[in-house]
């Protein structure tokens, strides 16, 4: 018989610094899934993206076991490192607060292409291109 699907949690975790505390420990804590075995697991597997911030979906079961699956780190964050700002723009479109070039764009529509909604890079390229914008990261050739 099939394991049955309790709940179904979002984070965002650092890729390879996943700890018990929170707040990793107070979303799974109460879920009574082991926690030092996720944050292990989770670390083993994001060693190799240390330092970006990846979403993880934890599927947890009725016998307390679970399950998990890690997302492309968020098109905000990838457009951030790779235009070497802290931060977007607080007046969004209207102050651009950094550049980044087409090719940088293309990489990171490519990068995140799995989940995105689009079935093209091109299309890809346009949904990263208006998260930049909107970002006030300019978009330069």
């Amino acid at each position: 018989m099939a394991k049955e699907v309790v709940k179904k949690v979002k984070l965002q975790i650092a890729a390879g610094k996943a700890t018990p505390a929170p707040p990793v420990g107070t979303v799974l804590g109460p879920a009574g899934i082991n926690l030092q075995e996720f944050c292990t697991k989770y670390n083993d597997a994001t060693r190799d993206k240390m330092g970006d911030i990846l979403p993880v979906e934890i599927s947890i079961y009725d016998d307390r076991t679970f399950d998990f699956v890690i997302k492309t780190p968020p098109a905000a964050f990838l457009i951030k490192k790779a235009a070497k700002v802290q931060k977007g723009s607080t007046k969004g479109k209207k102050e651009f607060v950094g550049k980044i070039t087409r090719a940088q764009v293309t990489e990171i529509a490519e990068t995140k292409l799995p989940d995105l909604n689009a079935y093209t890079v091109e299309d890809a390229v346009k949904i990263i291109e208006g998260t930049a914008v909107n970002m006030g990261i300019e978009v330069v050739e």
